[in-house]
């Protein structure tokens, strides 16, 4: 029994000397020199454990990949996105690789997708006013596109389509089973859209996006899946070669330290996740074309009546609920706003502030609504905002003479003397704002007030000295007083259905 309680003592004493000497060695080694931590981590060992640790559920691999066959820049610091140099018109293959795993999305297994390629701006204040941008660029450039598809030497794509009120964007089916390669053409340049024209270096990076969907249940593809995007330069031909010699060049004169802050140079370019395009996609049914817009008319204007008694700048007559004339409010939803924009002439900029409220929307300034909208439609927008209505040219009192009135014929009732017509009732006078000095504006104003149809009226008469009726012409219109004070009759036109309106 001594003799193993012994032998037991000499192996433990043993064991202890080797896993002394052990951590002696590990103390030699790492203090005899400097050391980095990405070293110790590139052990074999930290690689095995690291290779073993299960994958995190909620960590998915995108269900598609796009990548296009083009060089990105070497001049991109670490951490920052990657920068690819385009030429103007040159062909440049997008291949679209489906990215799943067994499993994922057995839903649009065999069946096809559809995706959509953009240009569109990378700097935010120019997709502020991206649709201001795109229209002068086509202006310039009538009948060219801003972005095509090379259909012959693109492979696996159906149905490409393009949109002729969307000069920036294509559109095409694919099945993700089979080998898809889109082939693009950006014919605008980075120069084009900066107020001087210095040259490729100095132009606006752009972005190229692909969102991709699927069928919904009624067979349009609506379902957003995945959304990709990168940044590029345009330039002219063969200008993004020369750039990217440069680029390179510059960057072999500098320090191996100085390298190391900067991202090598790839031979393709991987587009990186994204939010989807704020855009909703247009129907795209794969069983018959899409519906022809149909557009609704507007209501008459000679049947409206008006929200108030008076004809205010803000109540034009021109067929459209007068709630165009009113003022945003604070408390105004999101969808509110929206309906307020487009009443008020700013349909163009509805997708821009779709998540904007009413508080949203009143809290920007004039300096902030003119950087995003434009000078012209930024200082439109602010008024309007701020009910800045324009003040009227000749402000007229009218009041309409009842049938079977007796008292102070051919006389105008003095203003503020309680003036009666025959049957005890006083006047009551409403207020004509005229913004144009013309006789067919007292017409028109008289009938929206008063609710008469506008086709109806012949002509505005002005009774003068002894009755007689005077022709009211654009030069007497012109010769009222402001705040001038009328009656007005209407008398029956025969064999015509129509009326005269006599002013007193």
């Amino acid at each position: 029994m001594a003799w193993v309680l012994k032998m037991d003592e000499v192996i433990e004493s043993g064991l202890v000397h080797d896993f002394d000497a052990s951590l002696s060695g590990i103390g030699q080694e790492l203090g005899a020199g400097a050391y980095s931590m990405s070293d110790v981590l590139a052990l074999p060992i930290f690689k095995q454990e690291d290779s073993s640790l299960p994958l995190d559920d909620e960590t998915k691999n995108p269900p598609f990949q796009y990548v296009m066959c083009a060089a990105t820049s070497p001049a991109v610091k670490l951490h920052d996105e990657t920068l690819t140099y385009l030429n103007q018109g040159q062909s440049y293959e997008i291949r679209m690789l489906d990215n799943r795993k067994v499993g994922d999305m057995p839903e649009i297994t065999g069946k096809l997708v559809k995706s959509i390629i953009r240009v569109v701006f990378h700097d935010r204040r120019l997709q502020y006013t991206e649709h201001q941008q795109l229209e002068g660029w086509k202006w310039n450039r009538p009948g060219d596109r801003l972005l095509d598809l090379d259909i012959p030497m693109s492979v696996g794509i159906i149905d490409t389509r393009t949109n002729p009120s969307q000069l920036n964007a294509v559109e095409f089916l694919w099945d993700p089973a089979k080998r898809t390669s889109a082939f693009i053409q950006v014919h605008c340049i980075s120069t084009e859209f900066t107020p001087r024209k210095h040259g490729g270096e100095k132009g606006v990076p752009f972005r190229i996006q692909v969102d991709t969907f699927k069928q919904n249940e009624n067979g349009e593809y609506t379902d957003h899946l995945h959304s990709a995007s990168c940044q590029i330069k345009v330039f002219k031909p063969k200008g993004a070669d020369r750039k990217q010699k440069t680029d390179r060049e510059k960057m072999e004169k500098r320090t191996a330290h100085e390298k190391e802050k900067y991202q090598p140079s790839y031979d393709t370019t991987i587009l990186t996740e994204c939010s989807p395009w704020p855009d909703t996609p247009t129907a795209y049914v794969n069983n018959g074309p899409s519906a022809a817009p149909t557009f609704t008319s507007p209501q008459q204007s000679t049947c409206s009546v008006p929200d108030s008694n008076s004809s205010s700048p803000n109540h034009q007559g021109d067929g459209v609920p007068q709630t165009s004339g009113e003022q945003l409010q604070p408390s105004a939803t999101t969808q509110e706003t929206q309906q307020w924009l487009l009443k008020n002439r700013f349909s163009s900029y509805t997708r821009l502030f779709s998540n904007f409220s009413g508080a949203d929307l009143l809290k920007l300034t004039k300096e902030d609504l003119v950087q995003i909208c434009g000078a012209a439609d930024g200082i439109r927008l602010y008024n309007s905002l701020k009910s800045r209505s324009v003040r009227p040219r000749l402000t007229i009192y009218v009041c309409q003479e009842q049938p079977g009135s007796t008292a102070l014929q051919g006389q105008q009732p003095a203003v503020g003397q309680g003036a009666e017509n025959g049957s005890g009732t006083p006047y009551v006078y409403h207020a004509i704002y005229l913004e144009e000095m013309v006789a067919s504006e007292v017409a028109r104003k008289l009938a929206l007030v008063f609710n008469i149809p506008f086709h109806q009226i012949n002509q505005v008469y002005r009774q003068g000295p002894t009755g007689i009726h005077i022709l009211v012409s654009d030069q007497m219109v012109q010769n009222f007083q402001d705040e001038s004070c009328f009656l007005f009759s209407t008398v029956k036109v025969e064999n015509s259905g129509g009326i005269h309106i006599i002013l007193k």
